[in-house]
């Protein structure tokens, strides 16, 4: 297993959808497409994001879009969900595996076993593990890394949501610890726009770097790409339009602290992170 050298840089994840209905409009498997064509898809966009710049391909076989501001959606069984997102893993591990590491975007512990298996490096649960230990299970097995992201069905806060992010990252933490993951794996993701209002994912991003500091600095992943506060801040522009506020929300979250961001667009994220980093590691 490869390991992260953090604080040097920051890492760039492209984002490879191989789901039906992703809310960007960026899916990779729609109904019915065979699946020697989808990872075909996969390879292409993944060989194009290494190219311009990606560290890391993040395959995903369920949308995770949150149902609250876009509306009940269906979930692939475990065995569909494995069978669309196993074989492009596979793929991009042995065609990329030497330029960038592959993660599994998934919440489900069978799914992400066969993804490790497959060649993957990295379990990103947008629920860590709350909906099922086993993803952090095999992490720790497996000696992967692993991503805990904050999560909850909707943006109903009883206090501050600053103040219940850290604290439900923490107890995220302190299981994921007790189920033998190494410290030196884990990554939190404050979860921007999931369960959060547009007002919430702004706060959160002013302040990621106290936030980070709250959890003991562990590295920081950061996910804004063509979110819909984003679409909000510029006056009701659809994800497609959401580009140059993409930009500007990773510029400032790396000058928080953070330490991957998550994207669909790689080209213009990694060219906009080398100069935010030439600019805030310099100064660090």
């Amino acid at each position: 297993m490869t390991d992260l050298r953090w604080g040097e840089r920051t890492f760039v994840m492209g984002i490879v959808n191989v789901t039906p209905d992703s809310f960007s409009g960026d899916g990779l498997a729609p109904e019915g497409r065979p699946s020697d064509e989808v990872v075909a898809a996969a390879r292409q966009q993944a060989a194009r994001f290494v190219s311009d710049g990606a560290d890391m391909l993040d395959v995903g076989a369920q949308s995770s879009r949150p149902a609250q501001f876009y509306g009940e959606h269906p979930r692939p069984t475990p065995e569909a969900e494995t069978a669309l997102a196993v074989p492009v893993v596979r793929a991009l591990a042995e065609a990329h595996g030497n330029r960038a590491m592959v993660s599994i975007d998934t919440t489900r512990g069978s799914v992400a076993r066969a993804a490790l298996d497959a060649g993957a490096g990295i379990v990103n649960d947008v629920w860590a593990g709350r909906e099922d230990p086993g993803t952090v299970a095999a992490a720790a097995e497996r000696g992967a890394y692993l991503v805990l992201m904050h999560n909850r069905e909707r943006a109903d806060y009883a206090g501050p949501v600053f103040d219940e992010v850290v604290a439900w990252l923490r107890a995220a933490v302190d299981d994921a610890l007790a189920a033998g993951m190494a410290r030196e794996r884990l990554i939190v993701d404050p979860g921007i726009g999931f369960g959060k209002t547009p007002e919430h994912s702004v706060e959160l991003l002013h302040r990621l770097g106290e936030l980070k500091a709250a959890l003991g600095g562990l590295p920081l992943l950061v996910g804004t790409s063509r979110k819909r506060f984003i679409g909000e801040l510029l006056g009701g522009a659809p994800p497609e339009a959401r580009l140059e506020g993409t930009l500007a929300t990773l510029a400032l979250a790396i000058d928080q602290g953070a330490d991957v961001v998550r994207v669909h667009d790689v080209a213009e994220a990694a060219r906009a992170v080398r100069v935010a980093d030439g600019i805030v590691r310099l100064r660090r």
